[in-house]
């Protein structure tokens, strides 16, 4: 498209791209292309300018929870069932350009000097984008796409993500104001099964929820978001998780929640945990609930903790591993597992186990125990739910 001399005069005097200067960019070329191409025009440069460009179409498709560009151009999304490449390809002066204006809509800076990001784009999509020589070939762009509205417990059972049964069992977890954990691996739903589960607290109570980066969509009258900042180009600047975690005790909260622990808040977490503040949680990266333990020793070491203070802490602070996991591109909570205090420390007990859709509910030992924590019958819940019953749950987000 050939822009006017006016045009390039409104770029000249560094007028900042807007939805008003955009309209009025396609408005200025209506002699040029008719009144008919005036509001495709207008279209197609506000996705160049304003969005995201190629990547639009694939963020805006039903069921995307993730959209890449890899160094070698290709765009690749993630529709609930794995990485697909797709038909659309990037040079890499494209891609960097891409990237560095995305990391400009985030509010960061992007180039040699900083040549990695991770932020929120105004859409409430994550970005992280990086740059060569760090990654190989051209820029590299992810997108973590969020879920379209809140999710709730109800709605999770009913794609099939939670058990049945397992509802009344999470839910229960909520309303005793039990603290717990969400455990999995990349994508497996952690950020969307812990959004759904606050959303089941009492309207009544204070959320402060401390991020990295804002993902937690939670529906519930009365959250208080805390963001960290990384450090600017000086190296000055820096609000850590560790902060955010102590200013949070301050904040008057009912539950103090910490959406991804992956380093030295976790001394804070579990500080504030053991300090009154009853119904904690967050996420954790995690192969299986009894692994869980043993990440919460590797990262307090960050914090300069022994695995014995570790342990001793985690006792007193943890109660519950929800754990959740994806299979055959389908994810699932997979299991439900009580920390139990023992002489030699805490120890996860398994309680429920579920291998997803068209596979029996296990009971572990530790059933009897959390029931009883929960008030629920000692009877577990039982069910089955066949493949043909699971709805696509892709939409359910994948963090």
């Amino acid at each position: 498209m050939s822009l006017s001399p006016a045009v390039w005069e409104r770029v000249r005097e560094g007028v900042v791209p807007g939805p008003d200067a955009v309209a009025a960019v396609a408005a200025q070329e209506q002699g040029a292309l008719g009144a008919t191409r005036v509001a495709a025009t207008r279209s197609a440069l506000g996705a160049r300018v304003l969005g995201a460009g190629p990547l639009d179409a694939w963020l805006a498709e039903p069921g995307v929870t993730d959209v890449a560009v890899n160094g070698d151009g290709w765009v690749w999304v993630d529709r609930g069932a794995g990485m697909e490449r797709t038909t659309d390809h990037l040079d890499p002066a494209d891609a960097r350009t891409l990237a560095v204006r995305l990391a400009g809509l985030a509010g960061r800076r992007l180039d040699e000097a900083s040549p990695w990001v991770d932020g929120q784009l105004p859409s409430g999509a994550r970005l992280h984008a990086m740059l060569p020589p760090l990654v190989e070939g051209g820029a590299h762009v992810t997108i973590r796409v969020p879920p379209s509205r809140s999710v709730s417990l109800a709605s999770l059972a009913a794609r099939g993500m939670v058990p049945p049964g397992w509802e009344a069992v999470l839910e229960a977890l909520v309303r005793r104001r039990l603290a717990f954990v969400v455990s999995g691996g990349t994508g497996a739903g952690k950020t969307t099964l812990l959004a759904a589960l606050l959303s089941a607290c009492d309207p009544l109570e204070r959320l402060l929820v401390v991020e990295d980066v804002r993902e937690l969509r939670v529906e519930h009258p009365h959250v208080v978001r805390l963001e960290a900042r990384p450090a600017n180009v000086e190296g000055v600047g820096e609000v850590t998780l560790s902060t955010l975690v102590r200013q949070a005790l301050r904040m008057r909260p009912d539950r103090i929640v910490v959406g991804e622990v992956r380093g030295g808040e976790v001394r804070d977490l579990l500080t504030a945990l053991n300090t009154g503040h009853e119904g904690g949680c967050g996420t954790v990266h995690a192969n299986e609930p009894t692994d869980v333990l043993a990440r919460f020793e590797a990262l307090g070491a960050l914090a300069g903790l022994s695995p014995s203070a570790v342990r001793s802490q985690v006792s007193a602070a943890l109660d519950v591993v929800v754990h959740v996991a994806r299979s055959r591109g389908v994810r699932h909570v997979r299991a439900v597992a009580l920390l139990r205090r023992g002489d030699r420390g805490p120890r996860v007990e398994p309680a429920l186990a579920w291998a997803g859709p068209g596979s029996e509910q296990q009971v572990g030992p530790g059933w009897p125990h959390l029931a009883a924590r929960l008030g629920l019958p000692s009877s577990p819940p039982t069910g089955r739910l066949s493949a043909q019953q699971v709805g696509a749950d892709s939409s359910a987000g994948a963090a």
